[in-house]
């Protein structure tokens, strides 16, 4: 299947200008004090790292009280689960139905590449947090927390499993592989995004490993039960022959 190229990344907008990421279901300019707050954050984060934004700071940006602030969020932390959720609503807007005959990887591949572009208008904010990141072991796990709970609606997405205990642990192990892709995306200045799209077709097979490991793995508990119920019958029938 030919891979459809990315769109080139827009620059970071200012408060007044983008709220959300571009998709068909966001607005144009925030309209309302909680789309100009988010709007204010991501313009804040662009420049600086978020450890050195504060409450006011996005208040006075984005032109609300601090009552208004702390109306809408408790912390910058919920700024960044609203503007996550934000980018997974512009994705499952999409129409993947034209991909329904698609290998599971190919459709993944299509939806992240989606996800990718939702989020180009503000990749210099996410760099910048991804950089804060990694000197931040509680923000990593805080944000690792907001990737597993997007991932399982981008499985979902491509018609992927994303329940129970394995789509957890599925959902988990590609958000640690679209972090990765994410710190080749921001670096990636190729408007094709050649870079990016080379390093989640390999994230993708390495997940597909890992996806077969881990279906392999859950095989075992219902092995290990029919091995126990023969055992047990065994017991209560020794007349039973044994397999050589």
């Amino acid at each position: 299947m030919a891979r459809k190229p990315a769109r080139r990344p827009a620059k970071p907008a200012r408060a007044a200008a983008v709220a959300a990421p571009s998709g068909p279901s966001a607005p144009t300019e925030p309209t309302g004090a909680r789309e100009r707050i988010i709007a204010a954050f991501l313009t804040l984060l662009a420049e600086e790292p978020i450890e050195r934004i504060g409450l006011a700071d996005i208040a006075k940006e984005a032109g609300v009280t601090l009552a208004q602030l702390r109306g809408e969020f408790a912390s910058t932390l919920a700024i960044v689960a609203a503007h996550s959720k934000a980018v997974d609503r512009i994705v499952l807007a999409e129409d993947f139905g034209d991909m329904a005959e698609e290998p599971p990887r190919e459709r993944l591949f299509d939806v992240l590449m989606r996800r990718l572009e939702a989020m180009a208008p503000h990749r210099e904010a996410i760099r910048s947090l991804l950089r804060s990141a990694r000197r931040n072991p509680p923000l990593s796990l805080a944000l690792n927390r907001l990737a597993v709970r997007s991932q399982q609606w981008m499985l979902t997405a491509a018609e992927i499993n994303a329940s129970g205990p394995r789509g957890m642990m599925r959902a988990q192990g590609l958000a640690l592989l679209f972090a990765a892709v994410l710190r080749t995306w921001v670096r990636d200045e190729d408007p094709g995004l050649a870079r990016t799209m080379a390093a989640l077709d390999r994230a993708l097979g390495r997940g597909q490993r890992f996806s077969g490991l881990l279906d392999d793995l859950c095989r075992v508990p219902s092995r290990l039960c029919g091995l126990r119920s023969r055992f047990r019958r065994r017991r209560e029938d020794p007349e039973e022959p044994v397999a050589a």
